[in-house]
């Protein structure tokens, strides 16, 4: 008689049922099991100290970023004279602010026509109206700068990546850590190399916003046809010429996407680096939040969001824009009228403002301003809605916040890594499971596992919040075209905001504590989960809801049981992005009082601890990557099961 075979446990199984033992036992455990021992921990940061110190004063590094930051900082000079008027050569500035405004007005139309030109030009209106010219020239002056050596920079080793596999396969590892590090980690070592102000703002935007353009060159050149290849080939082009006339061409909408994401790159840094000294917007915004001035915060914060959707639109228009090969006009000017008409307004605005000073420059006392509405307006709101924000306050630090910091805290640190293992195994089997402990591990040894722990509660309670109205948001939106399309665009633009601007309303409505933290997380994680369930549920074949829909299927079980596992491929991606905008949103919030790993990156950013800084970086690139490989792999699992 044959028996019944057992049925063995699988390893994920196992590997949980380890972990939960470990905490259930807790009390039994000896001290190096509940918290990284002190013998365990790894100087991590005196070794990057050591290894900066080399490269600053050994090998001479620091004589060539100087003259780098000297070739950067004689850009900026010229931008700085000719934008706002900074006395340098080539003593020709400021331009007139009407003269800019009419300019990006032509770009504009252009581009895309009257409403465009109408954003565009009414937003450098509004900023000199509200006189903040200055503040947002001084931002632009790097900008201008900035994305011209990230573009540069990045479409060269794009195509040294297109060009040799092995570059590809060394440059890959290191754009995914560079791509995952927190914006202040790459603040710390420009500080030591180059000293703070605009040169090092300047050169930390331009390390920034690199990568997407890199990413975006290499996936453009891998996607050129082959027969336009060859048609350039037969044409009896060089290399060189295939490269440049060719492929580069063919490759035109991907590049230009490219540069539409350092562009906006380069805003959001900008207006990070006013905690290296750089002057403009984000300097002011930093000094009227701290000082906890609501109403002049706003507009600063409005003419921040005006100018990322402005750039957004224009660089965005570029991209899509295609060539016209128009039948050829032998008449010069018709060929180019649009150029002469925007020449001879810029001279006649240009005249003007000689003649009448306000069209040159707004003086502060001539500014209008709308700070003291909405200062009045704010505090009656305030008053008005204190009773239920008061005690949704202290519901949720109370009875929510703090007893899951609490618990997160609590567990040991190897019950989290057999955790992390059990999960790894579960999706992706055993290499999985060892990038996971390996992550984490490497947390563990750096001396760090409390803060970090404090960052994980802060990213999974904001992402769980996000979910859960995110996610019924993008189901209820992708129920109609229409709905869809007005949802979509919300969410473009919420996602060309520079992330401290989300600051703004929590403070106003919550103070500086944990809630304004989690709150300011929770909407810019959900953008992308309502993004992505919206494409991922329209986009599901019609075939297949017609099939539902025959076999007597109601909308529901419609929904449940053919779009949401249709549709999950897309909305991992969403869930994805929203861990990683979590995690650097919550060490960018560190600024309003958090104590996890990005208040202590802010104090090695202040006494420019390299080491430290960036062992804490690692540590929250450590959690990205870990989140983006196992999404990716359960991702790719589901896309088999589904046969897509």
């Amino acid at each position: 008689m044959l028996m019944p075979g057992r049925r063995t446990l699988s390893p994920a199984t196992l590997l949980l049922a380890l972990a939960l033992c470990l905490i259930l036992g807790k009390i039994l455990l000896p001290q190096g099991l509940i918290r990284p021992p002190d013998w365990a921990v790894q100087p991590f940061a005196v070794w990057i100290n050591a290894i900066f110190y080399f490269l600053q004063n050994d090998l001479g590094l620091m004589a060539l970023t100087r003259a780098f930051s000297d070739v950067v900082e004689g850009l900026l000079n010229i931008t700085a004279n000719l934008l706002y008027g900074k006395s340098r050569w080539p003593h020709i500035g400021p331009i007139p602010w009407s003269v800019i405004a009419l300019t990006a007005g032509f770009a504009g139309y252009a581009l895309k026509g009257w409403p465009l030109a109408l954003l565009s030009g009414g937003t450098f209106v509004w900023i000199a109206l509200m006189g903040q010219w200055q503040w947002a020239m001084e931002t632009l002056s790097v900008i201008v700068v900035a994305a011209p050596f990230s573009v540069a920079l990045g479409l060269a080793l794009g195509v040294l990546a297109w060009r040799s596999a092995r570059f590809e396969a060394v440059l890959n590892p290191i754009l995914n850590i560079a791509q995952s590090l927190p914006h202040f980690a790459y603040m710390i070592p420009v500080v030591v190399f180059i000293g703070v102000g605009p040169k090092a703002g300047a050169i930390v935007t331009i390390i920034f916003s690199v990568p997407p353009m890199i990413r975006m060159t290499l996936l453009g050149l891998k996607k050129v046809p082959e027969e336009v290849i060859e048609a350039g080939k037969m044409c009896g082009t060089t290399r060189w010429q295939l490269l440049t006339r060719v492929r580069i061409p063919a490759a035109r909408s991907e590049v230009l996407i490219g540069v539409n994401q350092v562009i906006m790159q380069c805003l959001a840094m900008v207006v990070l680096a006013s905690f290296i000294g750089m002057p403009g917007l984000g300097q002011k915004l930093l000094q009227l939040l701290q000082s906890l001035k609501i109403g002049l915060s706003v507009e600063i914060g409005v003419t921040i969001v005006l100018l990322a959707v402005t750039l957004d639109r224009l660089s965005k228009a570029w991209a899509l824009r295609l060539p016209e090969h128009e039948a050829p006009n032998p008449v010069w000017w018709q060929r180019h009228r649009l150029l002469l008409l925007w020449l001879g307004c810029c001279a006649l605005a240009w005249a003007l403002a000689q003649a009448f000073p306000y069209l040159l420059a707004v003086e502060r006392k001539q500014a209008l301003s709308v700070a003291g509405p909405i200062d009045v307006l704010m505090d009656q709101v305030i008053r008005l809605i204190a009773p239920v924000t008061g005690w949704l306050r202290w519901f949720l630090i109370t009875w929510v916040l703090i007893p899951m910091r609490d618990a997160y805290l609590w567990l040991p640190y190897t019950a989290v890594l057999m955790l992390l293992a059990a999960l790894g195994w579960a999706v992706g089997g055993i290499r999985s499971a060892a990038i996971c402990v390996g992550y984490f591990g490497l947390i563990a040894l750096s001396g760090w596992w409390d803060r970090a722990m404090i960052t994980v509660y802060m990213v999974s309670i904001s992402v769980l919040i996000a979910a859960l109205f995110g996610l019924p948001l993008g189901i209820w939106a992708a129920r109609s075209p229409a709905r869809s399309a007005r949802v979509l665009l919300i969410c473009d633009t919420a996602q060309t905001f520079p992330s401290f601007i989300y600051l703004i309303p929590v403070i106003m409505l919550f103070g500086v504590n944990d809630v304004a933290v989690v709150a300011a997380v929770v909407v810019f994680a959900a953008v992308p989960l309502v993004r992505y369930t919206i494409e991922g549920l329209r986009n599901v074949p019609g075939e297949l809801i017609e099939a539902a829909d025959m076999s007597g299927a109601t909308r529901r079980q419609v929904l449940w049981h053919v779009r949401l596992p249709m549709a999950l491929p897309t909305m991992l991606v969403g869930a994805n992005q929203s861990v990683m905008f979590s995690l650097f949103m919550v060490i960018i919030a560190a600024f309003i009082g958090t104590q996890d790993l990005g208040q202590e990156m802010q104090r090695a950013l202040s006494s420019t601890d390299v080491g430290k800084g960036l062992v804490l970086g690692f540590a929250v690139a450590f959690m990205g990557l870990m989140t983006d490989h196992l999404i990716t792999r359960w991702s790719v699992a589901r896309k088999q099961a589904l046969g897509l």
